[in-house]
């Protein structure tokens, strides 16, 4: 005969009833076993996601400040650009899509620096639910950043 998975459930004796208690305890204690055999792995999980984010946040951070700068100057080359006969069409598309797109990282700044913090936030607290709520707001982050890219 063999011998019941969870040491505090009682002996199936014909006629007798399996307590859904016990059945229930059985399932928690292999949760449980599963858990604490995975539990570094799970914990490594999370210390890489983590600074995955902050190496995220810290390359946000320089792309927007980089971004600023780039903008700062084609605001003020721009206008100039345009008017000089000398300056290849071509150029000055490159000049325009340039403004354009260190325009849409400043914009998309806010958004992205807010959804970053939340799941570090998530991530340092270990609430689920706040880094669930914020996958797709990192799906639409990366969809943002991958139509900015130059093709």
């Amino acid at each position: 005969m063999s011998t019941p998975s969870n040491p505090y459930a009682k002996a199936s004796v014909p006629g007798s009833t399996v307590k859904f208690s016990d059945k229930l305890t059985t399932s928690l204690h292999d949760i449980t076993g599963m858990i604490e055999e995975h539990k570094s792995m799970i914990d490594s999980i999370q210390e890489i996601a983590l600074e995955l984010t902050n190496s995220i946040g810290t390359l946000h951070t320089l792309t927007v400040k980089y971004a600023g700068i780039a903008n700062n100057i084609l605001d003020g080359l721009l206008p100039i650009a345009k008017g000089l006969p000398i300056i290849p069409k071509n150029i000055l598309d490159m000049l325009i899509n340039l403004e354009s797109m260190t325009q849409k990282i400043i914009d998309s700044n806010a958004k992205t620096a807010q959804t970053i913090s939340e799941v570090q936030s998530g991530l340092k607290t270990g609430d689920v639910n706040k880094i669930k709520g914020h996958a797709s707001e990192l799906q639409n982050v990366t969809k943002a950043l991958t139509a900015i890219l130059p093709k």
